[in-house]
């Protein structure tokens, strides 16, 4: 066995004590239990509670992760955004299904949403993105994302140009949405929703979708 790289490793350690979640406390709909979890988070003003982990199948049959932000979320599922042809645009065409992890370690507390993915609508994909920030619109023109470049001035200069060709006129449409570029939404058939406990004997409920209906059990941790 090879020596450990950071055998401290094994001493980092923290024992989750600051709530508990039984099953009288749960909504019947997951996505409104999810809301009351998500609220509680802008509640706790953690940066960037929208944040979630997205894992793709990769062509190879591995999982692939990054963290995207959550843009929207409904009782029909969870919306966010990138370039249609980035790695995950290509993975989500292949097998069009993925897991979502939402981690508030300030709440102790995690949220796994599994489903299939479809694309949203053009006008879905136009609302947000003509309310996003000049430079933002700009590098969705700019980025061909997950393709390798020589250096940042590649970046850069395909900025300028961009600049160049959609000037910053003050109106949303002075830089028009890529056809390359917009939403997706994930349709949950499976929410796990995760409470740290002391001795790590934590708290895990699953909903599983059944027709039109949904299954709640508790797990072991």
């Amino acid at each position: 066995m090879s020596e450990s790289i950071q055998p401290s490793l094994a001493e980092l350690r923290w024992d989750y004590a600051s709530e508990t979640l039984h099953r009288e406390d749960l909504n019947e709909n997951p996505l409104l239990q999810f809301k009351k979890w998500f609220d509680q988070a802008l509640e706790a003003e953690i940066r960037e509670p929208n944040a979630m982990t997205i894992s793709t199948t990769g062509e190879d049959g591995i999982p692939n992760a990054r963290t995207v932000l959550m843009k929207d979320y409904t009782v029909d599922g969870v919306t966010f955004f990138t370039n249609y042809e980035s790695r995950k645009g290509k993975e989500l065409s292949t097998t069009p299904g993925a897991s979502l992890l939402f981690y508030w370690k300030e709440l102790e507390r995690q949220v796994q949403i599994r489903g299939k993915v479809e694309r949203t609508s053009d006008e879905e994909s136009d609302q947000y993105y003509y309310s996003r920030p000049y430079q933002s619109r700009i590098g969705a023109w700019a980025s061909l994302q997950s393709i390798a470049i020589p250096d940042r001035k590649w970046l850069e200069d395909r900025v300028s140009e961009f600049e160049a060709r959609f000037p910053d006129t003050g109106e949303p449409d002075c830089v028009p949405r890529p056809d390359f570029w917009g939403g997706y939404r994930l349709i949950p058939d499976l929410l796990e929703f995760w409470q740290g406990r002391p001795g790590r004997k934590h708290d895990r409920f699953i909903y599983r979708r059944s027709g039109e209906e949904w299954e709640t059990t508790r797990h072991s941790p």
